[in-house]
Protein backbone atom coordinates (compact mmCIF):
# COMPACT_ATOMS: atom_id res chain seq x y z
CA UNK A 1 0.00 0.00 0.00
CA UNK A 2 1.33 3.44 -0.77
CA UNK A 3 1.47 5.43 2.14
CA UNK A 4 -1.27 7.61 3.02
CA UNK A 5 -1.60 11.45 4.20
CA UNK A 6 -3.31 14.34 5.22
CA UNK A 7 -3.93 16.82 2.74
CA UNK A 8 -0.97 18.33 2.96
CA UNK A 9 -2.86 22.28 1.82
CA UNK A 10 -4.66 21.92 5.62
CA UNK A 11 -1.47 21.99 7.39
CA UNK A 12 -1.59 26.23 6.87
CA UNK A 13 -4.81 25.61 9.20
CA UNK A 14 -4.56 22.61 11.36
CA UNK A 15 -0.95 21.64 11.07
CA UNK A 16 -1.24 19.41 14.18
CA UNK A 17 -4.20 17.60 12.77
CA UNK A 18 -2.29 16.95 9.62
CA UNK A 19 0.95 15.52 12.10
CA UNK A 20 -1.08 13.39 14.17
CA UNK A 21 -3.11 11.76 10.47
CA UNK A 22 0.41 11.21 9.05
CA UNK A 23 2.37 9.69 12.20
CA UNK A 24 -0.35 8.56 14.21
CA UNK A 25 -2.93 7.37 12.08
CA UNK A 26 -1.49 6.45 8.75
CA UNK A 27 2.21 5.53 10.06
CA UNK A 28 1.08 3.65 13.11
CA UNK A 29 -2.53 2.50 13.01
CA UNK A 30 -2.41 1.56 9.27
CA UNK A 31 0.68 -0.14 9.44
CA UNK A 32 -0.37 -2.40 12.46
CA UNK A 33 0.54 -6.22 11.54
CA UNK A 34 -2.89 -7.38 13.06
CA UNK A 35 -4.79 -6.70 9.91
CA UNK A 36 -3.65 -6.56 6.20
CA UNK A 37 -3.89 -3.01 4.42
CA UNK A 38 -7.10 -4.88 2.16
CA UNK A 39 -9.02 -5.74 5.61
CA UNK A 40 -8.53 -2.34 6.66
CA UNK A 41 -9.66 -0.89 3.96
CA UNK A 42 -13.00 -2.49 4.12
CA UNK A 43 -13.35 -1.84 8.07
CA UNK A 44 -13.01 1.50 7.37
CA UNK A 45 -15.27 1.97 4.21
CA UNK A 46 -17.70 0.10 6.37
CA UNK A 47 -17.44 2.25 9.05
CA UNK A 48 -17.69 5.44 6.47
CA UNK A 49 -20.78 4.13 5.18
CA UNK A 50 -22.31 3.68 8.53
CA UNK A 51 -21.59 6.66 9.67
CA UNK A 52 -22.21 8.53 7.27
CA UNK A 53 -19.10 10.79 6.66
CA UNK A 54 -19.20 10.85 2.77
CA UNK A 55 -16.87 13.49 2.69
CA UNK A 56 -13.83 11.10 3.69
CA UNK A 57 -15.79 7.84 2.21
CA UNK A 58 -14.52 8.69 -1.41
CA UNK A 59 -11.06 8.77 -0.49
CA UNK A 60 -11.07 5.42 0.90
CA UNK A 61 -13.16 3.56 -1.67
CA UNK A 62 -10.57 4.54 -3.59
CA UNK A 63 -7.48 3.44 -1.21
CA UNK A 64 -9.96 0.30 -0.69
CA UNK A 65 -9.31 -0.47 -5.01
CA UNK A 66 -5.91 0.57 -4.24
CA UNK A 67 -5.72 -2.08 -1.80
CA UNK A 68 -7.05 -5.24 -3.61
CA UNK A 69 -10.74 -4.89 -2.90
CA UNK A 70 -12.70 -5.08 -6.18
CA UNK A 71 -15.25 -3.00 -6.65
CA UNK A 72 -18.17 -6.07 -6.43
CA UNK A 73 -16.83 -6.71 -2.84
CA UNK A 74 -17.23 -3.20 -2.60
CA UNK A 75 -20.19 -3.11 -3.71
CA UNK A 76 -21.56 -6.39 -2.07
CA UNK A 77 -20.28 -5.00 1.44
CA UNK A 78 -22.29 -1.57 0.84
CA UNK A 79 -25.36 -3.79 -0.11
CA UNK A 80 -24.76 -5.55 3.17
CA UNK A 81 -24.74 -2.66 4.84
CA UNK A 82 -27.75 -1.43 3.99
CA UNK A 83 -29.60 -3.46 6.04
CA UNK A 84 -27.33 -2.73 9.50
CA UNK A 85 -26.79 1.23 8.56
CA UNK A 86 -29.71 2.41 6.38
CA UNK A 87 -30.57 2.98 2.86
CA UNK A 88 -29.41 6.49 2.57
CA UNK A 89 -26.18 5.61 4.02
CA UNK A 90 -25.55 2.94 1.33
CA UNK A 91 -27.05 4.65 -1.73
CA UNK A 92 -24.56 7.65 -1.13
CA UNK A 93 -21.82 4.81 -0.45
CA UNK A 94 -22.46 3.19 -3.93
CA UNK A 95 -23.42 6.68 -6.23
CA UNK A 96 -19.70 7.20 -4.86
CA UNK A 97 -18.32 3.59 -5.53
CA UNK A 98 -19.93 4.20 -9.26
CA UNK A 99 -17.99 7.34 -9.63
CA UNK A 100 -14.83 6.74 -8.49
CA UNK A 101 -15.28 2.84 -10.70
CA UNK A 102 -15.84 4.91 -13.76
CA UNK A 103 -13.20 7.55 -13.23
CA UNK A 104 -11.13 4.69 -13.16
CA UNK A 105 -12.29 2.33 -16.25
CA UNK A 106 -12.94 -0.17 -13.59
Amino acid sequence: MPKQSAPQALAGIAPKLVEVTDEVLFGDVWQRPGLSPRDRSLVTVSALTALYRGEQLGYHLGVALDNGLTVEELSEAITHLAFYAGWPNAMTAINQLKKIADERGA
